[in-house]
């Protein structure tokens, strides 16, 4: 049983470093598309939604996506999607697209916003610290409570 209290906040740890890596590779992807300056024209192919949460007493969150296509400098044709984009962006609109040449799969139609991009992340990135702290303070206080009933128990 002890285990339990063990186990199951290190796999949370651990799927929180690996939302917090992809955070990172993210960002990077976007980072290294605005700084490389290449940009292409291309079309959005298709918007939809996504809803999370509405359980309970819990909110619903409405995320809006946007799926792209453009043609790389070299004739490589790329398609994808990206979420929170802007809502004035519709089916069939022309976009630009910024796009690192060596990874163009990293590409991003959202306007170069360093600052933006760089609070969303640390937000993000300070989340995911605080909930790891909280899992190992969780884990810290079920080791204190087994530790102390282990000598209660004649």
């Amino acid at each position: 049983m002890e285990t339990f209290f063990y186990i199951v906040p290190t796999i949370m740890i651990v799927g929180v470093l690996f939302l917090a890596y992809k955070t990172l590779g993210r960002t990077r992807q976007v980072r290294a598309a605005w700084d490389s300056g290449v940009t292409a024209e291309g079309r959005c192919l298709r918007t939809y939604t996504s809803t999370s949460g509405g359980s309970g007493d819990t909110s619903v969150s409405t995320t809006l996506h946007h799926v792209y296509e453009f043609t790389t400098r070299d004739g490589r044709a790329f398609r994808f999607d990206e979420g929170g984009g802007p809502g004035t962006v519709i089916e069939g609109d022309i976009v630009t697209v910024f796009y690192a040449p060596e990874h163009p799969e990293g590409a991003t139609a959202r306007p170069p916003s360093r600052g933006k991009l760089a609070a969303g992340t640390g937000c993000l990135l300070a989340f995911f610290a605080v909930f790891i702290v909280f899992c190992v303070v969780a884990m810290v206080a079920a080791h204190t409570v087994f530790s102390e009933t282990d000598g209660l128990i004649p």
